[in-house]
């Protein structure tokens, strides 16, 4: 046998450039499609079949299912996009990465796209120089996509050939002829080789030149392909490996849906492939039975028609898959989750636009829990229980400790983000966050300041009169309208530049007077003992704190409302 450690190298070589070229075209068409890869989401509704497009157009884009489920998980983990929305993106996605068997059947076996590859990559490389983002990845994905096609070329050429390598041809055939004990057998390799990989795309591309180069029948090469299908879930299921509940049971449906399609092929396995092979021979007049050269093209069929005919199946038992994958991953106890990063945690993704979803999302839920926080302040000030009081005094100090982790931790996501080339308004929309969480954090010290000053009361044994009370709860309420107002801005600013400040504006206004009604008051009632001077100064020092925390939360929504004056000024200039 003529095949030396040189020959390895040049077949891993081969295979490490058709990945390079993959990863480099699919990560810049991502680069490309981020901006709209937001609104194509977030347009979805529940619609089963809708999300089955959507996965579609987006694998068929950004050439790479796994990106997509990846996506799908973060997506899920972020709150975007619901169980039942993702399992229709994820099928979706499954049909989607069949465009990339037919890309290298047609283009890869028909004919030598290495002539043109290299002009390609001199079309390109100029491209990246370029000021503008949208031709500089353009030239990325030119230069990926070239890349891709040199790596098959190589790879062709560096798999060995069986007439030159009999031994080889002797060796296979003692595994490629046990019946259906093989397709199993290489059901199994084609799973391994995807997990090693990591793309089914590259494992596709080593099928098809195994089959052309007379390595592997069509039955086995069929085989290896519903392995690779099992495979390519491990990619989403280590993704959601650090994901919430929801984004586990995404990838666990994605998981699920392809094996349940694998098991029932495997039911009709020789029926379907001598289908498709009697369907290409009354096209061509070959079989890929008998011509290696009609096994790339058949192996695209079956690939595909598998992929359409297990959605077209498994989409009406979609409910059903919700059912397994939440019995599977049951929910945990809301307080085992209730200070966790649910979504940044997943880690950054593609494109700076969809991580700057992900990090405004879990602003949202950061805001949330501070205000759950407020909650717990307002029961302080209202509970007589020493023990109760003491429990609710711990749960507000434990609160203001995980705001200063979840801020450092959304500060560091935020930092990696600013490492993506990024877009003038996603440059705002950064800087933007990095305000807004600095002020929510200073929104749960006030909270902690308004829980120690209650703490100080109870221990001096200081008591309010109902009118201090009535006062401070009014507060209360104009500071629980206040977040009500910042919590709203934030989730619309989501999908909407424009914020409305006139209601900011109107609670912030009647806090400040409220507070200077009740300063002016609580100076004739210390001049007139209407209460001692220690109940007085604690007095104070609740509702000086209370305006206090007004003003960090309005400075939420004015951080909010600078991103907006900026669009509006960059359109005001466009006009001119």
């Amino acid at each position: 046998m003529q095949y030396g450690l040189l020959d390895l190298l040049n077949l891993i070589g081969s295979l490490g450039l058709f990945l390079y070229g993959m990863k480099m075209m699919s990560e810049s068409l991502q680069k490309v499609a981020g901006e709209r890869m937001r609104a194509i989401l977030g347009s979805m509704t529940s619609n089963r079949f809708m999300g089955i497009l959507t996965g579609f157009l987006v694998t068929s884009v950004v050439q790479s299912s796994s990106a997509t489920t990846v996506m799908v998980v973060s997506f899920v983990n972020a709150g975007l996009l619901s169980l039942v929305q993702s399992i229709g993106v994820i099928m979706g996605a499954n049909i989607g990465t069949t465009i990339t068997a037919w890309l290298i059947s047609l283009l890869g076996f028909k004919f030598s796209i290495i002539l043109i590859a290299i002009p390609l990559i001199g079309l390109g490389f100029p491209l990246l120089f370029s000021k503008k983002q949208s031709l500089r990845f353009g030239g990325e994905a030119l230069i990926g996509f070239s890349l891709l096609f040199l790596g098959l070329e190589f790879l062709k050429n560096s798999v060995p050939r069986i007439d030159q390598n009999p031994e080889m041809f002797h060796f296979l055939s003692n595994y490629s002829n046990l019946g259906f004990l093989s397709i199993l057998l290489f059901l199994g390799i084609g799973t391994l080789l995807t997990l090693i990989i990591q793309s089914s795309s590259a494992t596709m591309a080593l099928t098809l030149v195994m089959c052309n180069q007379g390595w592997i029948s069509f039955e086995v090469a069929a085989a290896m392909i519903l392995g690779e299908n099992i495979g390519t879930t491990i990619t989403a299921n280590i993704a959601a490996i650090i994901g919430n509940v929801s984004a586990k049971r995404a990838a666990r449906a994605h998981f699920f849906f392809n094996v349940i399609g694998v098991i029932w092929m495997l039911l009709v396995f020789y029926p379907f492939t001598h289908t498709i092979a009697g369907v290409l021979e009354n096209i061509t007049g070959r079989s890929p039975f008998t011509s290696a050269d009609e096994i790339p093209f058949a192996l695209s069929i079956f690939h595909s028609s598998f992929n359409l005919i297990n959605t077209l199946i498994l989409v009406w038992f979609t409910p059903l898959l919700v059912k397994l994958v939440t019995w599977i991953v049951p929910s945990k106890k809301e307080e085992d989750e209730e200070f966790r990063l649910v979504h940044i945690n997943i880690g950054l993704m593609s494109t700076a636009e969809l991580s700057l979803v992900q990090a405004h999302k879990e602003v949202i839920t950061y805001v949330k829990r501070i205000h759950r926080m407020f909650g717990f302040v307002r029961q302080l000030f209202s509970e007589t229980n020493d023990k109760e009081f003491e429990n609710i005094y711990q749960r507000i100090e434990k609160y203001e400790g995980i705001s200063d982790r979840i801020e450092v931790e959304i500060a560091t996501y935020l930092n990696k983000v600013s490492t993506y080339e990024l877009s003038d308004e996603s440059s705002r929309k950064l800087q933007a966050l990095f305000r807004i969480i600095s002020e929510i954090e200073s929104i749960a010290d006030s909270n902690y300041s308004l829980a120690r000053t209650l703490k100080r009361k109870r221990d001096q044994k200081i008591w309010f009169n109902q009118e201090i009370r009535d006062n401070m709860n009014k507060m209360f309420d104009l500071l629980d309208e206040a977040f009500a107002i910042m919590k709203d801005n934030l989730e619309v600013s989501q999908k909407y530049a424009s914020i409305n400040l006139g209601p900011v504006y109107d609670v912030e206004n009647r806090i400040n007077e409220f507070r200077t009604i009740l300063k002016e008051e609580h100076i004739q009632n210390i001049e007139t003992n209407k209460y001692k001077y220690l109940t007085g100064v604690i007095y104070s020092d609740l509702f000086n704190e209370a305006e206090k925390l007004g003003d960090y939360i309005i400075n939420v929504s004015e951080a909010i409302a600078e991103i907006e004056k900026h669009t509006k000024l960059k359109s005001h200039h466009a006009g001119k």
